[in-house]
């Protein structure tokens, strides 16, 4: 007989205190919303050539700041799963920040 058992998973943190709230939506806000601002800063100021190059590379820049903050706090078995902007930020701020110890 075979013992396969599926490991236990990890529930995203929840944050009670109001401070840890506020950070971890300031922190979803920016995950969220950095490109698009950006993209609509550049437009105001230069060209929609520049604004578009910005948006492209903002895209690329925020992914990669995304993916380094969900892999540095969700753990290793969990880190397959999908996980939103709200999800990483209350992670990070659980985490990272020792918030509701």
């Amino acid at each position: 007989m075979q013992n396969d058992y599926i490991d236990l998973i990890e529930s995203t943190p929840e944050l009670h205190s109001k401070k840890c709230k506020i950070m971890a939506f300031i922190l979803k806000i920016f995950l969220q919303y950095t490109t698009f601002i950006t993209a609509l800063i550049s437009w105001y100021f230069y060209d929609y050539f520049i604004a578009i190059a910005i948006l492209l590379l903002t895209f690329i820049i925020m992914g990669i700041v995304r993916s380094k903050i969900r892999n540095s706090v969700i753990p290793l078995k969990q880190r397959e799963y999908q996980y939103n902007d709200k999800d990483i930020a209350d992670w990070f701020i659980a985490k990272e920040l020792y918030c509701d110890e």
